[in-house]
Parts: structure tokens; C-alpha cells; sequence
């Protein structure tokens, strides 16, 4: 019999506010341990939350950009279960009447290669259930003899994205989370650090026979703190679903751990079901109650999204879509292509170096684009200095070379090495002369009709000029003097 497998997501980011969701306490990751913590998010008698309206604005901001319906009126419900990192015993989170719902994403979904570009793209709509908030829980550390509890994370706010059950393989699965990764980056609300851990990732996995529309038992996989764990924990697990299945067995409803070492999951506990938490109604929180004139002013707020900013792009600088796509993996990115292009009045060119040797220095570098000691104006103002015909291609990659070694601006460099183009037609004839009269054979060959030799001129003229002669030039004057032979 052939499975198919039925995934859904759901992912917890941390929102990139100074204090926490319901007191003061400052957010900052990496602070002594249990030094971020005060009445209220220790859960001590009488501190009572407050809501902090910035948590707010940025969910609201998420909802908006992933699709979703945002209420205006929405409530928050204490989770209720016990854990050593959770000292009130409970969590803050939403339940019946979340934040946002019924979301909807275009992702473009296929393999991809070492430099990002997507093979075999598709296209594919994927469905979000809900956008809701809710306060992180701490975190505990265990060593040989001992385990310890840090609070600091204790009251974090965090938004929880549930995907509907539309993924049905791991790969569409790890494009749907780079899409939403990035989306939070673009929008600002978001640092996307899966290893700090303010985005995280559990999966909800089943298999069912091909052309069953019947959900099979689902087992919810936790610990996918990497896009590579969150790949390789799915392949996992539909493979151990369908063995099960496939020899007679039954599919345990439960939450297992994945483990990288192993590169297998393991049973942590039985899966919990919604009235296992027993949900109800915070009640020293009213309904969370949103003007929608605010909610108006927030989605206004929301900048152009990668799939919006992608096509235009392609409509507007006439790029392909795996250029575009890469030029938006990130905001700054785009943003430094951008202003490259509009500078240098070339698009094309722009994207090709920015792709190309601009992306190759700056991963030797260590850096992201966002730290790149070349502005785009000086790249920009390479990529005039070519399309003036002042200095060639090969000798442009000499420049950036001395470029991201002393970030001199191009014009320096040139002038500093002597690198301008030579266009000078009496100069470049006069190394012409000599080219053609100190190789006979070759003159005689091209006068047979073997004119592909003419590339052997060319690279002589360029070799003698050090790269720095006008080619068309060369060109012109190599074809007028073997015609002259």
C-alpha cells in the first residue's frame, strides 16, 4: 500500500519587544541567569500583568502579513500544567478567540542548491489556522548532577503560527518555514535565531493510504531547533509511521523528541489534548479589545513583503524568479540591490554582482549584507565605471578585490594602479602590429577561413595590455588588419 504523509506546523516566535508581555522585565538574551525577573513573572501573590501594547502591535503586524482575519475583540486563557520553568503553574496563552485566524501563505517550494536557488519550483498556497499570543515559559538546564532553572525567558512574549495540515512532504514543510522566517524578518518582528531559540518549531505528523481523506494518528515532534533538524525529523518519522503501518501495527497517539545524534525520535510522553490543559479565561486579564482604526494604522505599517517585493522585481527590473527570489531572502538584500540598481542605472548587472562576487567576499568575510563594508553606491559605482567603457570586466573584478581589501572607492583604486582602459586606437594598433606580425601561422589560418583563431589574437593583444585595451576596440582593429594580411 502507498502512504502519504500529513503535516502541520507549529512555530513560536519570540517578538523582538524590550520588556516582557505582562511586566517590565527586561528581554535581553544572554543576562546572568534568574536577573530578568520580578513579582509577576515569578508568579508571586498579588502581581497582576499588564498587556504590553508593542506585543500587540508586532501580532497584530504578524496576522496581517501572514493573511489572517485579526478580531478585534480576542481573549486570553491560562494553559494550565506543571513544569520546573514554569512558576505560576500556568501559561498565558489564547484559546477559543485568538488573535488571528484563517491565514493563507504562497510559498515556492522545491529542492535547493548550496547558493539558495529553488529546482523544480512550485508555487503552492498553504493555509494558516491561527495567529495567537502567549508568555514563554523558563528554561531548564541539566547537567550529570543536577538540573537548573533559568527565568529570565519566563513571560517572553511569543506568537504561536498553526499551520494547517496542507504540507505533505518534509520538503514543503522547510519551505514553508524559510517563508514565514523571512516574513517575520521583513516586518521586524522577529530576529529568526532558531538557535537561541526565539523561533521554534514542533511538527504534527500522520500517514494515511494515498487518496484517503481520513487523518491517520498523529504523533507531534519537538525539539526542531534548525531547518536541517526539522527536515531530517520528518523524513524520519513518516519513514517509522509507514513501517509501522505497513507491518500490521498501530500508530501511538504521543510527543517524541528528535534526536540529531542518533538521527532518530524517541517517545517523551503521551500527546496532551486540549482539555488536558484546562483552558479558561485569564481572570485578571479583561478581553483584549483592538480599535480598528489602530488595526488599520498597523496593517498601513506593514512593509512590502518578500512575495510582493519578489514580483515586482521581476515586472519591474526584468529579473528571472530564482533571481528574485534570492535578491528578497532578506531585507537587506533587497534593499542593496535596490539602491545598487537605482544608482547604477543597470539592474542586470547589479544582481549579478551582488549574486555573484559580492555574495562570495562576503561569506570569506564572515559577514552578512547587512554589515557589508562596501556600500551599494560603491558597487554601483564599479558597475558604471564598466558600463563607461573606463575600465573592463576582468579588470572591474581586480577593483573589488582592492575594494573589500582597502574599501577605497573605485575611482582610487583605477587611478592608484593605473587601471583605466586603454581606448586609445594608435596605441592598441601598435600592439596589434606586433601581435599579428609575430605570429604568421596563425594570420595564414585566418585567412583560410579558420576565423575562430581570431580569439587567440584577442587574448594576445589582452595579454601584452595587461587586460587594460578597449576589446571592442581590439577586436575592430585585430579583423581590419588580418583582413589587410
Amino acid at each position: 500500500m502507498e502512504f502519504e504523509p500529513v503535516i502541520g506546523l507549529e512555530v513560536h516566535a519570540q517578538l523582538l519587544t524590550r520588556s516582557k508581555l505582562f511586566c517590565g522585565c527586561s528581554t535581553q538574551f544572554g543576562a546572568p541567569p534568574n536577573s530578568n525577573t520580578c513579582p509577576v513573572c515569578l508568579a508571586l501573590p498579588g502581581a497582576l500583568p499588564v498587556v504590553n501594547r508593542e506585543a500587540v502591535a508586532m501580532a497584530v503586524k504578524a496576522a496581517v502579513a501572514l493573511g489572517c482575519k485579526v478580531s478585534e475583540t480576542s481573549v486570553f486563557a491560562r494553559k494550565n500544567y506543571f513544569y520546573p520553568d514554569l512558576p505560576k503553574g500556568y501559561q498565558i496563552s489564547q484559546f477559543e478567540l485568538p488573535l488571528g485566524e484563517h491565514g493563507r501563505v504562497q510559498v515556492y517550494s522545491g529542492d535547493r542548491t548550496d547558493t539558495g536557488k529553488i529546482v523544480n519550483r512550485q508555487e503552492k498556497s498553504f493555509g494558516i489556522t491561527r495567529i495567537h499570543m502567549e508568555d514563554d515559559a523558563g528554561k531548564s538546564i541539566h547537567d550529570e548532577e543536577r538540573s537548573h532553572v533559568n527565568l529570565n525567558r519566563t513571560g517572553v512574549p511569543l506568537i504561536e503560527i498553526v499551520s494547517e495540515p496542507d504540507f505533505r512532504s518534509s520538503q514543503e514543510a522547510y519551505d514553508y518555514l524559510i517563508h514565514l522566517r523571512k516574513t517575520l524578518l521583513y516586518i521586524g518582528i522577529c530576529d529568526g535565531n532558531m538557535e537561541e531559540g526565539s523561533l521554534r518549531c514542533d511538527a504534527n505528523v500522520s500517514v494515511r493510504p494515498k487518496g484517503s481523506e481520513k487523518f491517520g494518528t498523529k504523533v507531534e515532534i519537538k525539539n526542531l531547533n534548525s531547518f536541517r533538524f526539522l527536515q531530517r525529523a520528518l523524513d524520519y518519522e513518516i519513514e517509522r509511521q509507514m513501517q509501522v503501518l505497513s507491518e500490521g501495527g498501530t500508530v501511538v497517539q504521543e510527543t517524541r523528541l528528535w534526536d540529531e545524534s542518533s538521527g532518530r525520535t524517541f517517545t517523551m510522553r503521551s500527546k496532551e489534548e486540549a482539555h488536558d490543559y484546562r483552558y479558561f479565561p485569564e481572570p485578571d486579564l479583561p478581553p483584549l479589545k483592538l480599535d480598528p482604526a489602530w488595526i488599520a494604522e498597523l496593517t498601513e505599517a506593514v512593509p512590502e513583503l518578500p512575495g510582493a517585493r519578489m514580483e515586482r522585481f521581476v515586472r519591474q527590473y526584468g529579473l528571472s524568479i530564482d533571481d528574485a527570489l534570492l535578491l528578497t531572502s532578506t531585507r537587506a538584500t533587497a534593499e542593496y540591490f535596490e539602491r545598487c540598481a537605482e544608482v547604477s542605472g543597470n539592474p542586470r548587472s547589479s544582481a549579478n554582482w551582488i549574486m555573484g562576487d559580492l555574495a562570495f567576499a562576503l561569506k570569506n568575510m564572515g559577514k552578512e549584507i547587512e554589515d557589508c563594508p562596501i556600500s551599494p553606491d560603491s558597487l554601483a559605482a564599479l558597475i558604471s565605471k564598466i558600463d563607461s567603457g573606463e575600465i573592463s570586466g576582468k579588470i572591474a573584478k581586480t577593483v573589488f578585490e582592492e575594494m573589500t581589501r582597502t574599501l577605497e572607492e573605485p575611482a582610487a583604486i583605477i587611478q592608484r594602479l593605473g587601471l583605466a582602459q586603454v581606448s586609445d586606437e594608435a596605441s592598441i594598433g601598435a600592439v596589434v602590429d606586433r601581435i599579428v606580425a609575430a605570429n604568421p601561422k596563425q594570420v595564414a589560418e585566418y585567412r583560410s577561413g579558420k576565423t575562430r583563431v581570431l580569439g587567440y589574437f584577442v587574448g594576445q593583444v589582452m595579454k601584452e595590455t595587461k587586460g587594460q585595451a578597449n576589446p571592442q576596440m581590439v577586436n575592430e582593429l585585430l579583423q581590419k588588419k588580418l583582413a589587410d594580411a
